[in-house]
């Protein structure tokens, strides 16, 4: 196969890894309002056995990163699939909180593969650095909002477990076709517009420090927003609504942040990186600040703005992986993003049941804008600290 079909080849399985990557770690979440009636356990006990799962979500993007330079990022990807589908399929058979945890651990452990592992890939045979990420992070985040109003549906219609278990099943037959269709890493003779020369940066140090700082506060509220959306929308709407519409209404919201990322993307190719982290970043303080104090239509906007700015900054951090660290390093400093950014966001999941016990989900939203605010004061810093040129040029996203 010739290195550009392989791309396209390779770039497809990455995408599509990335939309199951989100749906299973998902489907947790809604399917926990079912769970909790056949089990008779309130929310928090339930929703905080997944603690373990988000927390390996993180933690196990280091390991993955070193195997996959041992292995092969193809190799390592054909693990995730199967992996995935493996998890899935214990979970449809739990019948005890104990085995409710085991089996989300392993999920966790599983799913923590495909960010290092397939941000990497895709910077490899990206045609077109922005708009192909915007495209991969559309794919990730579809996966997210179809897992609220799929696992919802199947729940509903077929029971709880049959919706770990269908989604198993897809996980099994993709990674078997991945395998199949993908033979290799194709590194060697593939060429991407990505291999322009690194950008570089004034007080590279520093820059770091704010960068993963925001990564820390970003993954707390990501997390905090993309788990409890299903229940917020469901204890603070102000109607009484069954659980599937509950679920369709969280995918609604997902879709307006899935959206936003082609928007990125295109921006990443035409706008300097920090500026247009702050302007995203910017909405994610505003939206949940509306949403801690609103109901009904007004929770919606609010939530809506949030998820714009939560899944528009996945964009922009990956693209400055992708123009600010050398292609031999970037597998190693893509496990080193998620593993910030998913290892700290696991403990959104006690941080959930902590502020709801004590304020409701207002005391949740607020804090998470607190957060949020975090996150832009470090956009702040990082754009000061940015060479003038990068600051002003017009296009430093797009490789040449």
């Amino acid at each position: 196969m010739n290195p550009a079909a392989l791309s396209r080849r390779t770039v497809i399985f990455v995408n599509v890894a990335h939309a199951l990557d989100h749906f299973v770690l998902l489907i947790y979440p809604t399917a926990v309002l079912a769970i909790a009636t056949e089990l008779g356990l309130d929310y928090a006990t339930l929703i905080s056995l997944a603690t373990g799962a988000f927390v390996a979500f993180g933690l196990f993007a280091l390991p993955s990163g070193w195997l996959a330079e041992r292995l092969g990022r193809r190799n390592m990807l054909g693990v995730y699939y199967l992996g995935c589908a493996a998890a899935c399929a214990g979970l449809s058979t739990a019948a005890s909180p104990a085995a409710l945890a085991g089996w989300l651990l392993l999920l966790g452990i599983f799913s923590a593969i495909y960010h290092p592992i397939g941000s990497a890939m895709l910077v490899t045979h990206a045609s077109r650095l922005g708009r192909d990420l915007g495209w991969n992070g559309v794919w990730g985040n579809l996966g997210a909002a179809a897992a609220s109003g799929v696992t919802a549906l199947i729940a509903v219609t077929l029971g709880w477990r049959l919706a770990f278990l269908l989604p198993a099943l897809v996980c099994a037959m993709v990674g078997v076709a991945f395998l199949w269709m993908v033979r290799g890493d194709g590194v060697p003779g593939s060429r991407s517009r990505n291999d322009a020369p690194v950008l570089p940066v004034s007080k590279p140090g520093l820059l770091m420090i704010m960068f993963g700082l925001a990564i820390l506060a970003g993954g707390i509220t990501f997390n905090v927003t993309t788990i409890a959306l299903p229940k917020i929308i469901d204890e603070r709407l102000g109607l009484a609504l069954p659980l599937l519409l509950t679920g369709s209404l969280a995918t609604v919201v997902f879709v307006f942040g899935a959206l936003t990322q082609l928007v990125v993307g295109r921006l990443v190719d035409r706008i300097s990186l920090p500026v247009i982290f702050i302007g995203i970043v910017a909405l994610a303080p505003l939206g949940l600040g509306i949403a801690s104090n609103g109901a009904g239509s007004v929770l919606l906007l609010g939530l809506t703005l949030a998820m714009v700015s939560i899944y528009g900054q996945v964009v922009i951090t990956d693209a400055m992986v992708a123009r600010y660290v050398p292609p031999v390093y970037r597998t190693r400093a893509f496990a080193i993003r998620y593993f910030l950014g998913f290892t700290v966001s696991g403990f959104a999941l006690p941080l959930i049941a902590l502020l709801h016990g004590q304020g409701g989900f207002s005391m949740v939203l607020g804090t998470t804008a607190v957060i949020g605010g975090v996150i832009l004061a470090c956009a702040f810093f990082m754009l000061m600290l940015a060479r003038p040129e990068d600051r002003l040029d017009q296009s430093p996203g797009q490789a040449t």
